[in-house]
């Protein structure tokens, strides 16, 4: 799942015990047939429970590498996004 952020540290919506602060996630996106991966994703990350919140540009940036790899018909593809920039 995917969430906006709309500042940079706040409360957990999914455990309301953490606190987010800034990270790297992993995140792993399914379309049809296809899975992707995309490593290294800069996050606000819960924590507690380790749920992950991406901002408007990067959640951009991260459906997009997805969309591309998608329509190459990859069925699993990993993108690490240091090396992808």
């Amino acid at each position: 799942m995917i969430t906006q952020l709309k500042r940079n540290d706040m409360k957990c919506v999914i455990c309301k015990n953490g606190e987010t602060t800034k990270g790297k996630a992993t995140v792993t996106l399914e379309r049809g047939e296809s899975i992707i991966v995309i490593k290294g994703v800069v996050a606000s990350i819960c924590n507690n429970c380790g749920e992950y919140y991406l901002d408007k540009e990067t959640t951009k940036e991260v459906l997009q590498k997805a969309n591309e790899a998608y329509k190459k018909g990859a069925e699993i593809e990993v993108i690490n996004m240091r090396k992808s920039a």
